[in-house]
């Protein structure tokens, strides 16, 4: 193959990708804004969903993000760190830990929701509940958010670690001040990666969270989740394509408003000036 082909075909590899979203997200644009409202966002769906709007339903979504957010990210840095810094004398255990991950990295969502709702629902006692869905969603992101920043932790270069040896630096400190923030992109990314797996996730919040479509009191109460609406909608409610495209179009610009987000953390992250302590 000629250089010009080659060029030609990853050219046309990259359009073809930016074309399916751009067709997706019009498609969600020309059917979901005629529904959109400030009352949409504000008022409780009615009619089986039909009318009405989405406020219960994306508390309830923002909550089981929470709780999938903080449970993820503490556990899997922790994690990372381990197989990246301190398991390389371990390397039967290291191994094992690794394959565990990847297995479970794709292992199909429905089996997900089936152990937490055996394990967090019925072993714990938390029941259908916004609880239950944030932690099984939690187990759901944590393979991708480990090996990724797991990977990002070891393309650092021995050099950084020796170099904050000599100036006296402590591991933790040197984890902390330098090394955390060369890793930042593969931390976002595999942050981003889970999370957006996590907030699309449908067959796992059935089993956890349930259908339960009004404003949550706590977090012990069953919540609705955007992506749960949209499946109802679209499956079992006749005459509510206009509202479930509307919540798919929400759904986008909720993973849009993360994504951003995360981006913005990680370059203000990385521009900060290091210190030491």
């Amino acid at each position: 193959m000629s250089d010009r082909a080659f060029t030609h075909a990853i050219w046309g590899a990259a359009l073809l990708v930016a074309c399916t979203f751009f067709w997706l997200l019009g498609d969600l644009i020309w059917r979901g804004v005629p529904h959109l409202s400030w009352q949409f966002f504000i008022s409780a769906p009615s009619n089986a969903g039909r009318a009405g709007g989405i406020a219960p339903i994306l508390v309830s979504t923002l909550l089981i993000l929470a709780v999938a957010m903080a449970a993820a990210i503490p556990l899997g840095l922790g994690a990372a760190v381990w197989l990246a810094e301190y398991a390389q004398h371990k390397v039967a255990l290291g191994r094992a830990v690794r394959l565990s991950l990847d297995v479970l990295a794709g292992v199909p969502s429905i089996v997900f929701g089936l152990f937490g709702n055996a394990f967090f629902s019925m072993f714990l006692g938390l029941g259908f509940s916004i609880l239950s869905g944030g932690l099984t969603l939690a187990c759901m992101i944590l393979p991708i958010f480990i090996r990724t920043s797991e990977a990002g932790l070891s393309s650092i270069g021995a050099d950084w670690r020796q170099s904050a040896a000599a100036l006296g630096m402590t591991r933790a400190t040197a984890l902390w001040h330098i090394l955390l923030r060369a890793a930042a992109p593969s931390i976002v990314a595999g942050f981003i990666l889970g999370m957006g797996r996590a907030t699309a996730e449908t067959a796992a919040l059935i089993f956890t969270s349930g259908y339960v479509d009004r404003m949550p009191g706590s977090l012990s109460d069953s919540g609705r989740s955007l992506a749960v609406h949209i499946y109802d909608l679209s499956m079992n409610v006749t005459g509510g394509d206009a509202a479930a495209y509307a919540s798919a179009l929400v759904l986008v610009l909720l993973i849009v408003a993360i994504n951003s987000s995360a981006f913005a953390l990680s370059d203000r992250w990385m521009t900060r000036r290091i210190t030491l302590s």
